[in-house]
């Protein structure tokens, strides 16, 4: 028998409101960021909607003085501050403009939209309201995700010229939405690589892309530019103009004898760091400086990340912060995803 569950409580804030939320998707990831920000005591948790009933229920019991509707337009009508989007994919980013537009804050899962245009869209939306916008790109609010950033922007590893990364998922998704490329966008790397991309660019400060090469693979075929399936293993090169060289591998179901594979290596001048899951594991993680033949560990489990970017993005919301140019950086994301996948 399954666990009643654990009605949430907010912890004390001092000195200010807290921005009263509406959850737009409560499923298994839209609770948990939901109940992340609940125990944070940054916001209120003041909506829920979803278009199944039991899922609403079911999100329902662990936060029961919030309110309960089904759809957008119920949101919208709301008296709310800001919105968590834990929708399909392909409804992203136009949910995000219609909340940015009605003047609330917007947290959404990733991807922000399918393509370039719809990303750029929504950040250029939130510029003009501005109003604080935020993708939960939560591999980034990983200790040993930080302390690799912290070792590249130091400057400690010379010039980098060499960056590996990689997801491979020995499961892939169970929901039927993702393997319909209108309604998903793409596949692996749609689902997986944009962790993937956003890492090696985020890490890099942005920097400008010369060029983009990729071969997407479904079933072990190779597929074409503009595929009308969603690939399930992708390789790309992404060559910076600084001269430095991205390679990417992602895939759902490859056969790695483990649960996921995932890593990104960064190479310098002077040395190397590198960010890895534990023993196949979605959730630890360790970070380790190379220096030659010399290892040393700088963050290792236990860490207790998943929903620390919601909560992040909350305690802005609660300070005031409006627009974050540092979103601009979406784009380019989104721009080199398409180049992979040749659109």
């Amino acid at each position: 028998m399954s666990e009643a569950p654990a009605i949430l409580t907010a912890a004390p804030t001092r000195g200010r409101r807290r921005p009263r939320l509406g959850f737009l998707g409560v499923g298994w990831i839209g609770q948990n960021r939901m109940e992340a920000i609940a125990r944070s005591g940054a916001a209120e948790v003041a909506m829920l909607c979803d278009t199944s009933a039991d899922i609403l229920q079911r999100a329902g019991a662990a936060a029961p003085d919030a309110t309960r509707g089904t759809c957008l337009e119920d949101l919208l009508a709301a008296d709310l501050d800001a919105v968590v989007i834990a929708t399909p994919s392909a409804l992203h980013a136009q949910q995000s403009v219609a909340a940015l537009e009605r003047g609330l804050a917007v947290f959404c899962q990733k991807p922000l939209g399918r393509t370039a245009e719809e990303v750029r869209r929504v950040v250029e939306t939130a510029r003009r309201v501005d109003r604080l916008l935020a993708v939960d790109l939560s591999y980034r609010f990983t200790a040993a995700m930080q302390q690799v950033r912290n070792v590249v922007t130091s400057g400690d590893l010379g010039a980098i010229y060499a960056v590996n990364v990689v997801f491979h998922n020995a499961y892939g998704p169970d929901k039927k939405w993702f393997y319909d490329p209108e309604l998903s966008g793409g596949g692996c790397v749609m689902d997986l690589g944009v962790h993937l991309v956003d890492a090696a660019l985020w890490m890099l400060d942005f920097p400008a892309v010369a060029g983009v090469a990729s071969r997407l693979y479904a079933q072990g075929k190779p597929l074409p530019p503009r595929p009308a399936v969603v690939e399930d293993f992708a390789n790309a090169r992404i060559d910076l103009e600084s001269g430095a060289n991205v390679n990417l591998s992602c895939s759902w179901r490859l056969p790695a004898g483990q649960d996921c594979v995932i890593a990104a290596e960064f190479y310098g001048t002077k040395g190397g760091v590198a960010f890895r899951n534990v023993g196949g594991s979605f959730y630890d993680f360790v970070a380790e400086r190379y220096d030659g033949t010399k290892r040393t560990v700088l963050a290792q489990p236990p860490d207790d990340w998943p929903g620390r970017a919601g909560v992040a993005w909350a305690e802005r919301l609660a300070n005031g912060d409006g627009f974050d140019a540092e979103v601009e950086g979406l784009v380019r994301v989104a721009e080199v995803l398409d180049a992979i996948y040749g659109r």
